[in-house]
């Protein structure tokens, strides 16, 4: 039933899933205890091998080998520029991984860390310790990078990773995870703390989504086909990265220029990803003014634009071909491609109102020269990242300061946006006493 290749990762050729799932479960249950024991000198050494071996011809070749192959079937399969933009990795993105692993091992290691140190009335004094997770169940697709930085960042914390890839990245990932566990066990570190499997299909994935008591917490990261499913079929906790309909609100006192600069970058620069801008939104204040230029600015990127009846009124006296009408639905859509939505609104709370009924909770951008607009749009916009005259692009792990991200929660429990190494950490309680009884 159980097949054990040359790196340890695990494929399955029968349908015995619930068995199976145990196993893998208690594996990875045993090394994550393991590994919460071991010195932090130890997992940051191991860190900087892994940063290393990843920057090495000889891996660099093997992996791009590899990479390429999975280009290659994606492309046969005709699937979309955006997601072959998320899959293919080049020296360049490798390069960039390695800096993010070497980045994350100079990181000060949570784990011990005690806060909110106070002495109570009793005599006791209280704190809070940073403790691993335990099992941190990994499910995304596409992006073979997640590979090395949720294995990097579970490293660091002392959490063992299941890793469920998607198909398209398959080749990519298991020679990334051949050289994670090469290194662990160079370092004398628990082997199953990296676990990856590749099921035929989603039932082995729904039966390690019932190990509780062994896997922690499940994280997906995809479609939402894929975390709807996750969702469904859980009975441990899910924190779910959602879609990133992320928008731009450019307020009336804004400056045009500024506001034309940020909309370019945050759609174009990379328009696949969840941090990518979807929608634009207006005040009538400026409309007239503004919507022809941004129009203008995208189309020369070859962006489409679905417009609001209330924004194509301004567009009366010009032609744009990239241009159409949107339906209520566009609004809601997360493109990840070459197209965003544009809608004008009638002021600050008519705005907020917009964001409410068509953002995600993953990001949101103002654009404004007024102070107080600033702070208002801070405090009331729910999402895990709200920003005042800058592109929402940056919310992104890496540009927050996190070294690297394991995904953008738009949950809000444990986590709200990118996830870190605190993240990636549970606080208990810790009591040091002098011979009190209550």
């Amino acid at each position: 039933m159980l097949k054990n290749l040359d790196n340890g990762n695990i494929v399955i050729r029968e349908p015995d899933e619930s068995v199976l799932a145990r196993i893998l479960a208690e594996r990875a249950k045993t090394a994550s205890t393991r590994l919460s024991r071991t010195a932090s000198a130890s997992r940051t050494k191991t860190l900087r091998k892994i940063a290393s071996e990843l920057r090495t011809t000889e891996h660099q070749k093997k992996i791009l080998e590899a990479n390429l192959m999975d280009c290659n079937a994606a492309i046969a399969n005709n699937v979309s520029n955006a997601l072959l933009d998320r899959l293919r990795l080049d020296k360049a993105r490798l390069d960039s991984l390695a800096a993010s692993v070497d980045e994350i091992a100079e990181m000060t290691d949570p784990i011990g860390s005690i806060e909110d140190l106070v002495f109570r009335p009793s005599g006791l004094q209280v704190g809070r310790m940073l403790v691993p997770l335990g099992v941190v169940l990994m499910i995304y697709e596409s992006r073979p990078n997640v590979t090395i930085d949720a294995a990097a960042l579970c490293l660091k914390t002392g959490n063992a990773v299941i890793l469920r890839g998607g198909k398209e990245a398959r080749n990519t990932n298991s020679v990334f995870v051949t050289l994670l566990q090469l290194v662990l066990e160079e370092n004398n570190l628990p082997k199953d703390s990296i676990l990856f499997v590749e099921p035929p299909d989603h039932s082995f994935l729904y039966a390690l989504l019932k190990q509780q008591g062994l896997i922690d917490v499940a994280i997906p990261r995809g479609g939402e086909g894929l975390i709807a499913a996750v969702v469904e079929h859980a009975s441990i906790p899910v924190i779910q990265h959602y879609k990133g309909v992320c928008h731009v609100y450019v307020e009336q006192s804004a400056d045009l220029e500024v506001a034309e600069k940020i909309i370019l970058n945050a759609k174009t620069s990379r328009p696949g990803v969840c941090n990518a801008l979807e929608g634009i939104v207006v005040d009538e204040a400026l409309a007239a003014k503004f919507i022809p230029r941004v129009i203008a600015a995208l189309a020369a990127h070859g962006v489409e634009v679905r417009a609001c009846p209330r924004s194509l009124s301004h567009l009366q006296e010009r032609f744009f071909s990239n241009v159409t009408e949107a339906t209520e639905k566009d609004f809601d859509r997360e493109f990840l491609g070459l197209t965003c939505t544009l809608a004008t609104v009638s002021g600050m709370d008519d705005a907020l109102a917009f964001l409410d009924r068509h953002g995600s909770r993953h990001t949101e951008s103002i654009i404004t020269r007024d102070y107080d607009c600033g702070l208002r749009f801070l405090r009331e916009v729910d999402a895990s990242c709200v920003l005042v005259n800058a592109s929402t692009r940056f919310n992104d792990g890496g540009e927050l300061g996190l070294g690297a991200e394991l995904g953008i929660s738009t949950s809000k429990l444990h986590a709200y946006g990118p996830m870190g190494l605190r993240e990636l950490c549970a606080r208990k309680f810790v009591v040091f006493g002098h011979g009190e009884i209550r």
